[in-house]
């Protein structure tokens, strides 16, 4: 987890949840394993209830996770949704981001980290890079308000930041129509069909 992410994360935690400090939270950190960092730091109000989640046990790690496009919470369960780092190595991303948007609460919030440059690092693959319009795109395709998207495009004078040009965006959920309802439901039905793995 290099400094820059780290930084970010912090940020985003201080411009939208210190207001609101007071209130339980129940958070969940998509991608947690902690290999040289962990956005858990932020998240240890008495109040709020951090629950790392990854695909392997091991540091940071409170739920294994069977499948990255199934997420072990009940709809509309979760008030933050944090993840860095971590979707440049789902192969099916978009299926991973409708579980996060499941699982939120109206009114909840995701923060979404994810690379737009930087060097492979397979962990077990390395999939994809992304930009500003992405997480529009993202938003568009679950009736999700996004709140803020910026990319690093200079360079960090941290060394170990350097190489790396984060996209950073906070999406809000919003009350959701019938028919938004609907669409999310047929979407969660055709992917379980149609994407290889998905079932397992």
């Amino acid at each position: 987890m290099h400094a820059s992410s780290l930084a970010h994360v912090q940020g985003l935690v201080h411009k939208y949840l210190s207001a609101i400090t007071g209130k339980p939270l129940n958070i969940i950190d998509i991608g947690s394993y902690d290999v040289n960092g962990s956005y858990k730091q932020f998240f240890l109000h008495p109040a709020w209830k951090y629950t790392g989640v990854d695909l392997a046990a091991g540091p940071n790690v409170d739920v294994v996770l069977q499948s990255p496009y199934r997420l072990p919470f009940t709809s509309h369960s979760v008030d933050v949704v944090v993840s860095g780092q971590a979707f440049e190595h789902v192969e099916f991303f978009w299926l991973t981001w409708m579980e996060m948007t499941r699982v939120l609460k109206p009114g909840g919030v995701i923060f979404l980290l994810a690379p737009s440059r930087g060097p492979e690092h397979r962990y077990p693959q390395d999939c994809w890079r992304f930009y500003p319009d992405a997480y529009r795109a993202l938003a568009k395709y679950s009736s999700m308000e996004l709140l803020q998207v910026s990319t690093d495009w200079a360079p960090h004078a941290d060394p170990e930041s350097a190489p790396w040009g984060d996209t950073v965006g906070v999406f809000r959920q919003p009350p959701l129509s019938l028919a938004q309802r609907w669409r999310r439901q047929l979407m969660q039905q055709l992917r379980y069909w149609t994407v290889p793995g998905y079932r397992t």
